[in-house]
């Protein structure tokens, strides 16, 4: 019995710290890209709009895998669907690393975004399995590493690119080949655990006709929609708004994202109790209620408010995590089925988002002036704008769905 016991509590140690590194190497390939997108549009001369396409692009790639991806997880299993979300992103690295016309830049990033997604579903499925007890607290924990490597990762990024070896500078293509082999790592590990694999038989798994039905479900899809997309903003859209509204440096700036990753991972790894005590409803409606807050101020109050950007990290950061958590308490029969319909329909929001904010940040510039300071400063306070109106869309959504259950007594 102690023998079984020891092997358990082993393998559950290896399967948390292949968790951990999953989503350390996720925060870390979602985020060097603040520091790099300005020198990927001074290289291809790309508008904001077509910036603003580029990541929609990508996020569709995120959405294509978010797709198929449990399908893949119930036929091959956790185990090597995660092997290939992290080979998928290591080899894009060396792509982007050749890549030197905008056609194999752009096929090389859709390429990581793939990866990307594959891994956000396998990881997903994979907690949904494994925490069982305090599941909002292990949801944010975890989540919390990839809170700390979105910390790091601009300033890392920004280091990278300025780092020289036998006379050439790696600049965002090397820094993109290094980061992105970092996935190696937790291929090593995903190889050596055993994962629990679906014992759910197809009788007891909950119908996605059923799933479809359920209005808590399309109220989930909205919030975390609007919700990521908030999230996922700011690692493409604040370094580029500090340079070019308030003409910081790149380091200044990065620094400044590092400051809302810091609050996010924080937030992440000390406020998961919070909302396993107060329910995982109404913890939506304060945190993402809060993130829409600051961001408003953040931008009406100049630079002198600036720091407000890196305080909504601590809203935002809930809100996915928490998503999960109630995912995996409502939905015990099927989790895998409403992930995949959550997070592939987030990916349709997430495309459209990252696209109107680029689009927005192009129409007012242009109603103000294509060519001058003020132009260019009310389109980036509109599109940035944009990313706050996200959060406060979360809330109110938020709140309808807590009166829904509240309604029906299924509170969680």
């Amino acid at each position: 019995m102690e023998k079984q016991q020891a092997q358990g509590n082993k393998t559950y140690a290896v399967q948390l710290v292949t968790i951990f590194l999953g989503f350390i190497v996720f925060g870390l390939s979602e985020n060097i890209k603040g520091p790099a997108i300005p020198r990927i549009q001074f290289d291809f001369a790309l508008s904001e709009a077509q910036l603003g396409t580029l990541l929609s692009l990508n996020a569709l790639g995120y959405l294509i895998a978010c797709s198929f991806t449990a399908f893949l997880a119930r036929k091959w299993g956790v185990k090597a669907v995660s092997v290939l979300a992290f080979g998928t992103m290591a080899l894009s690295g060396v792509f982007i690393y050749v890549s030197h016309s905008y056609p194999v830049f752009s096929a090389s990033y859709f390429l990581m975004y793939i990866g990307n997604g594959i891994l956000e579903i396998a990881l997903a499925i994979l907690s949904a399995r494994i925490f069982v007890k305090n599941t909002g607290f292990m949801m944010n924990l975890t989540h919390g590493f990839y809170g700390l490597s979105s910390t790091v990762a601009p300033l890392i990024a920004t280091g990278l690119m300025t780092v020289n070896i036998w006379g050439q500078t790696l600049d965002w293509r090397g820094m993109y080949f290094i980061m992105l082999a970092l996935s190696i790592v937790p291929i090593l590990f995903a190889l050596w655990s055993k994962f629990p694999e679906d014992d759910i038989s197809h009788e007891e798994r909950v119908p996605i006709r059923t799933l479809l039905k359920d209005r808590a479900l399309w109220f989930m899809v909205l919030i975390l929609s609007f919700g990521v997309v908030s999230e996922l903003a700011v690692g493409g859209w604040l370094v580029n708004f500090l340079e070019k509204a308030y003409h910081w440096d790149t380091v200044t700036a990065s620094g400044m994202l590092s400051a809302f990753f810091l609050c996010f991972a924080l937030a992440r790894l000390l406020l998961g109790a919070i909302t396993d005590k107060i329910g995982y409803n109404l913890s939506l409606i304060v945190f993402s209620g809060f993130s829409a807050i600051c961001t408003f101020i953040a931008i009406a109050g100049g630079e002198r408010t600036a720091f407000l950007f890196a305080a909504s990290g601590i809203g935002i950061a809930m809100i996915y995590p928490t998503v999960m958590a109630f995912i995996a308490k409502r939905y015990a029969g099927g989790s895998d089925n409403a992930i995949t319909i959550i997070v592939t329909l987030m990916g349709v929001g997430s495309v459209i988002g990252n696209y109107l904010i680029g689009g927005i940040m192009e129409i007012v510039k242009d109603r103000y002036g294509a060519n001058t300071e003020i132009g260019l400063l009310r389109g980036l306070q509109a599109g940035y704008g944009f990313i706050g109106l996200c959060a406060a869309i979360c809330t109110v959504f938020s709140f309808m769905l807590y009166r829904y259950l509240r309604s029906r007594k299924e509170l969680i």
